[in-house]
């Protein structure tokens, strides 16, 4: 039996991420997660990492479309927070770029590591930025490393 695993060192790896700058307050901490994790883990060095940021969580598709067309990134990261309002504002947006991000990764043939929280309040957020929950931004980064070696794998 073959079974094919992604190793999390990628040292060669060029990965982009997309960060919104609304609720940047939280959006800060997933980013210094996600930087963390692929300097120290994935062993990629900080020239090989491009931060692209955008006003809000909408606006995230478009750029990633951008950055996976160019075929210069063998990852992208996406980071925002998205926090549940008193209107249907927050279904549109999370289920968009969500939907989008989805798109692209299939149409590019480039691994999109989702990093944007969907939280019902302020305090969901905190938590899932590096205290209780854990850094969302760490767990992308993660898993953009592992999915680059295990694309590499497979060939």
């Amino acid at each position: 039996m073959k079974v094919i695993e992604g190793v999390v060192p990628a040292p060669q790896a060029k990965v982009a991420i997309v960060i919104a700058r609304f609720n940047s307050f939280i959006n800060e901490s997933l980013l210094s997660g996600a930087v963390d994790t692929l300097t120290r883990q994935g062993q990629v060095a900080d020239d090989n990492i491009t931060v692209v940021r955008v006003p809000g969580a909408v606006e995230i598709p478009i750029a990633a479309k951008r950055l996976a067309k160019s075929g210069k990134y063998d990852a992208i990261i996406t980071l925002g927070t998205v926090i549940r309002g008193g209107t249907y504002h927050f279904e549109l947006v999370s289920n968009e770029c969500h939907k989008g991000l989805g798109h692209i990764m299939l149409e590019y043939d480039i691994p999109i590591a989702f990093g944007v929280l969907t939280t019902e309040s302020i305090e969901q957020a905190v938590e899932r930025a590096g205290t209780k929950a854990g850094n969302k931004g760490t767990e992308a980064a993660l898993s953009a490393l592992e999915m680059i070696n295990v694309l590499k794998a497979i060939g």
